[in-house]
């Protein structure tokens, strides 16, 4: 009877054991590694290959490579090998030259490179660009805009509201308040051709006017409800009356801090004196240019996405249905915006951008 080779002895550290354990039963390692981790805790519990092999329902090749791996390497045995594959025809000269080329140059006959541009530039095939564009993230067709506040305040307003967000006051409610103005109802010329398999959602480009409509909307910031009337016009008596259905919605043992912007709309006379009757009212108003940090600006953004871009009103009292009916499914289930950047990370991300800005103008000049 043969005895057969020999099996490499195996001993576990108790750190070795611990990460074996670890990476065995964790729900996001793959099946791969965790069964590799229980063949080494298997053999070093003192089973042959086979038995291991068995209760793993797996071979006792597999068991005897990962064992012999192991014992050679350690945890590092257990770590596939990098595989060989095709060399790179295309050189890392290349590569910078495509690069440097897409940050610093622009084409004699457009404003921006595309990849079929690009391939004649470098001598290159447009899938090669696209691959080194797609490695670097490079997107030259793509563009977007900034706006820089200059608000002398700015400090002082992105630490007030942002403490309110993530430190709210006792016995108090937030709200963001704000107004979506002038939402026109729209109805396009044809009826919508719906979404079939391979065949996007098609519509007609033109439309017709029925009017358009306001919102104005305050979102409590700790439960994500908001509270909405639509008027058909927007100046400073609809907003006056949409305070006092604040007013009426708030318990009147809380205090209200409304986050707001600078609208003309919220400063005139009578809204300062609709606010000095009620001293439980605290302002507090977003810089110039900075939206953002109005967290129902965000809301207005779901209600554009979800129920206003892509319907089709013949009238503006059917714009205020769809909006209606947007409110009162938000808040039969109401999800909370949940804010996370302290003012200090805000603050140090507009002054990088800043610092940036100033760095690529003092370049250009």
């Amino acid at each position: 009877m043969r005895a057969g080779r020999p099996k490499a002895k195996l001993v576990l550290t108790t750190e070795e054991r611990e990460t074996l354990e670890r990476v065995a039963r964790r729900a996001k390692t793959s099946q791969r590694e965790a069964l590799r981790a229980r063949i080494v805790l298997r053999c070093a519990d003192g089973l042959a290959n086979q038995a291991v092999a068995e209760e793993l329902r797996t071979s006792g090749q597999m068991v005897g490579k990962w064992r012999s791996r192991f014992v050679e390497k350690r945890l590092d045995g257990l770590l596939d090998e990098p595989r060989p594959g095709t060399p790179r025809k295309i050189g890392d000269d290349a590569v910078e030259r495509v690069v440097t080329e897409t940050l610093e140059a622009t084409p004699a006959n457009a404003t921006h490179w595309s990849t079929r541009l690009m391939a004649e530039r470098a001598g290159l095939s447009q899938s090669t660009i696209s691959r080194i564009w797609r490695a670097f993230g490079l997107a030259p067709h793509r563009t977007e805009t900034f706006t820089l506040s200059k608000d002398p305040l700015l400090v002082d307003k992105v630490r007030d509201i942002v403490g309110l967000y993530l430190n709210p006051p006792d016995r108090a409610i937030v709200l963001c308040v704000d107004e979506k103005s002038q939402i026109q109802a729209l109805n396009r010329m044809q009826p919508l051709l719906p979404m079939s398999p391979g065949q996007a959602e098609r519509r007609t480009h033109d439309y017709e006017r029925h009017g358009t409509t306001s919102l104005f909307a305050a979102l409590a910031v700790a439960t994500g409800e908001v509270l909405g009337e639509c008027h058909r016009r927007h100046r400073a008596i609809e907003f006056r009356k949409f305070l006092d259905s604040i007013d009426a919605a708030v318990p009147t043992d809380l205090a209200i801090h409304i986050v707001m912007d600078n609208y003309a709309t919220h400063k005139t006379a009578a809204v300062k004196a609709w606010f000095a009757k009620r001293p439980r009212y605290h302002l507090h108003f977003t810089p110039t240019k900075g939206s953002w940090l109005n967290l129902v600006e965000r809301w207005f953004g779901l209600l554009s996405e979800r129920k206003i871009k892509r319907g089709s009103h013949r009238s503006t009292f059917a714009l205020e249905k769809a909006i209606k009916e947007f409110l009162d499914a938000n808040n039969a289930d109401p999800r909370p915006f949940v804010w996370t950047k302290t003012a200090d990370e805000i603050l140090a991300s507009i002054a990088r951008f800043c610092t940036r800005t100033l760095e690529l103008q003092g370049d250009k000049n």
